[in-house]
């Protein structure tokens, strides 16, 4: 059915990277490395979490769902990209790129906001250290990853419906190893305003407000730790949120180089390592962060082996 010079587009030719190929088995390789340190670095998180009863504190079970998030996030993209890597064809059904572009808003909007959940954590942990477990409770625990998890479903459930009004050109495509939403805007041969104008409203919402309200909280942090300047106390507090700022810097590091500080050529190759870093390697390095910087995580790998 066609209207004029716009079509039905039933599916998408993502482009993936620019690699020769006979490099494509070697990144392939690489590529399937990575996510499967991925997955195992994060199911070890989770299963430590669940079966040492030490780490049940509010902030390993806000832990435990940074990792299912990661884990989810990374299984959105890498195993179709390591699928169209192996095939002549690297394409994907319309209905397939709405879902894929779904499931990856959602779980980086959630790993915003887990992150965020976390900065506070650290806040009342480190500023209010005698009335951490009556403020940190079971009930607002899971009130705060609850509520997470509604705010990013709806937010990513209204882009996709965005998306889904649009009609798409004969051109069908992307110069990326997935389903981004600016990739498939790009493609739209509808007004494209209304979903600018979303993006914009709710990225704000989703990097800028959780970005400031992570940096107010290390601020307090680090003013409470300097009315108090003790060498312990310095080391107890870099201890317990030093992992959490690595992490934070990486995620935000690379989303506002991307979104915030576009290069003047503004080159695909450019979007497109700068995804993957966000994307493969930020969710793999997130376990070791906090394996190697964590005591008490050491101390549940000792006591679980040991058994």
């Amino acid at each position: 059915m066609e209207s004029g010079n716009q079509t039905v587009i039933s599916e998408f030719l993502l482009l993936g990277f620019p690699i020769e190929p006979d490099q494509q088995e070697l990144f392939y390789a690489l590529f399937l490395i990575l996510y499967l340190t991925t997955v195992l670095g994060n199911l070890l998180i989770i299963t430590l979490i669940g079966l040492d009863s030490r780490l049940h504190t509010p902030m390993y079970f806000f832990l435990s769902n940074l990792s299912f998030s990661d884990l989810c996030f990374s299984s959105v993209t890498i195993p179709k990209l390591l699928q169209n890597m192996q095939s002549q064809v690297a394409s994907i059904p319309y209905a397939s790129c709405l879902a894929q572009m779904f499931f990856f808003l959602l779980f980086a909007d959630l790993e915003s906001f887990l992150l965020v959940t976390m900065a506070y954590d650290r806040f009342v942990a480190i500023c209010y250290p005698l009335h951490y477990t009556s403020i940190m409770s079971p009930k607002l625990c899971h009130l705060m990853v609850a509520l997470s998890w509604v705010l990013t479903t709806v937010i990513s459930l209204l882009h996709t419906l965005l998306m889904a009004r649009l009609s798409f050109c004969a051109d069908n495509v992307i110069p990326h190893f997935f389903c981004d939403m600016s990739a498939l805007l790009k493609l739209a041969c509808s007004d494209i305003q209304i979903n600018e104008m979303v993006i914009f409203i709710l990225g704000g919402l989703v990097i800028i407000v959780p970005f400031l309200l992570i940096f107010s909280s290390y601020a307090k942090i680090v003013s409470a730790i300097l009315k108090v300047p003790s060498a312990r106390g310095i080391r107890k507090a870099f201890s317990t949120c030093g992992s959490h700022l690595s992490v934070v810097s990486l995620f935000y590091g690379t989303i506002m180089g991307l979104y915030l500080c576009p290069s003047a050529n503004s080159s695909t190759v450019k979007e497109t390592v700068m995804a993957v870093m966000y994307t493969v390697v930020t969710p793999m390095l997130n376990p070791f962060i906090y394996s190697l910087r964590n005591q008490d995580m050491k101390g549940a790998v000792g006591r679980i082996f040991s058994k």
